[in-house]
Formats: structure tokens, C-alpha cells, sequence
């Protein structure tokens, strides 16, 4: 635990883009922007509803990473009680949404937003953090699998585009 505690440590100073500007997600106005950054990124069409049961639910959980007053990258999770295999209540965390313009890759930016991510369902009492991504999304598997996130269990054709899934989990 202290080992990979250190690296999130570590990986919070992961950006490489000195002009970043951390913001937790406040209210309506920065909805729209959350939106663009993760319909140009993932694969899955998000409807308003789901981004709202999100943002409006775990509002601390929405982080942006902002430059020049432009959000550049989020990430969106949610923290919920849930049951676990052997049916006892585990306080699960899940990242939903993780996206990062095309022009600001390569800089940390994901990094650096997961793991403030995890760093505050850690705070909150979360027992573990759950995700799922493509099998083909080889970017995104290095980052998490980096982060200490062990692939769980294949979801074939788990998205709407067909494509099979991974869920991760730390």
C-alpha cells in the first residue's frame, strides 16, 4: 500500500504543462466544455442525463484541467456503496470519463487527473476503484495498468460500437 501510495503521489506532479490550472467542476457553465472534450474523445455517445447524474451527484469527483481558461482534459467519476462479490458493502469508486484534447497529449495531463481522482475517493473512504475501457484502447491500458489498475474481467461487446471492454480495478 505505501509503495503505490507513493507513486499516485509521484504521478499528481505528472504534468509536463506548466500553465495548468486544476478545477473541480462548479456548476452548468462548464458542463458544455466536459461534453465536447469527451464526445471528441471516447468511442461511447454520453446523453446530458448521464453527464448530470454524474457532475450533479459526486460534483468533487468532476475534475478539469484547465489552460488559458480552457479546459483541456477532465475526468469524471462517482463513489457509491455497493455489494461486493461475496456480497459484503464495499465503497466502490468509478471512473466514468477520462478526456484530454488531442493538441494537450503526451503532457500528463490523464495521469495527473486519475490520480487526483483516486487521491480524493481514497480521502472519501473509497475500498477500491473500478473502471472499464476498449481492449484495443492500448493508451489508455498502459496509463491505468501504470496507475497499479489490474484488468478484472473482459465484457464482450460491451459498448454500443460493439467493441469488447477490460474492467480495471485497483
Amino acid at each position: 500500500e505505501g509503495r503505490r501510495s507513493r507513486t499516485l503521489s509521484a504521478a499528481l506532479r505528472a504534468s509536463r504543462h506548466s500553465a495548468v490550472e486544476w478545477v473541480e467542476y462548479e456548476d452548468e457553465s462548464a458542463l458544455s466544455e466536459v461534453m465536447e472534450l469527451v464526445d471528441n474523445d471516447l468511442s461511447e455517445p454520453y446523453s446530458i442525463f448521464t453527464y448530470r447524474y454524474f457532475v450533479r451527484n459526486w460534483p468533487s469527483l468532476c475534475l478539469l484541467a484547465k489552460i488559458d481558461g480552457e479546459t483541456v482534459a477532465c475526468v469524471v467519476s462517482k463513489a457509491e456503496m455497493e455489494a461486493g462479490p461475496l456480497g459484503e458493502r464495499v465503497y466502490r469508486g468509478y471512473i466514468a470519463m477520462l478526456a484530454v484534447n488531442d493538441a494537450y497529449r503526451r503532457h500528463g495531463l490523464g495521469t495527473a487527473l486519475v490520480c487526483r481522482s483516486i487521491e480524493r475517493m481514497r480521502e472519501i473512504g473509497c475500498d477500491e476503484v473500478m473502471l472499464e475501457t476498449e481492449v484495443t484502447n492500448a493508451v489508455a491500458l498502459g496509463l491505468y495498468e501504470k496507475l497499479g489498475f489490474a484488468r478484472d474481467e473482459r465484457l464482450f461487446k460491451y459498448y454500443l460500437n460493439g467493441a469488447d471492454a477490460f474492467r480495471l480495478c485497483l
